[in-house]
């Protein structure tokens, strides 16, 4: 079974990866700190190796999300990455297009959209 695994963050103290940024994380000594990171690589390199890892991509800040919705055929975009309570993340698609409006134009496309809020989220690109 594959599974999405959520990492949850504040966004006033976004940054990747979210540990080192949050105030509990920043009053760790530097020691405390690395040790976390080499925990981390580890993880993924362990994922890696036996095939358990998918993928794993940190998401670009919250304020950076939209929503699209249809209603009565009219597609309506709206800023943030929150729908309501009720809903349950229930899908992921991965794509690569050119432009945010190309990424509009495929949530839109998607059934959901009709029913529920199809969130966008840009995957952050590390330097």
């Amino acid at each position: 079974m594959k599974y999405l695994l959520l990492i949850h963050s504040n966004p006033e103290t976004w940054g990747h990866p979210s540990f080192l940024h949050t105030k509990a994380g920043k009053a760790l000594p530097e020691s405390a700190r690395q040790a976390l990171s080499d925990q981390l690589e580890k993880l993924l390199a362990e994922l890696a190796e036996n095939g358990e890892l998918v993928v794993a991509e940190p998401l670009d800040a919250p304020e950076k999300t939209k929503v699209v919705r249809i209603r009565k055929g009219v597609r309506a975009t709206t800023d943030g990455p929150y729908s309501e309570a009720k809903e349950q993340l229930a899908g992921v698609f991965i794509v690569d297009v050119a432009t945010p409006e190309r990424a509009e134009e495929i949530a839109a496309r998607i059934p959901e959209a009709q029913f529920v809020g199809v969130e966008l989220r840009p995957i952050s690109v590390f330097d």
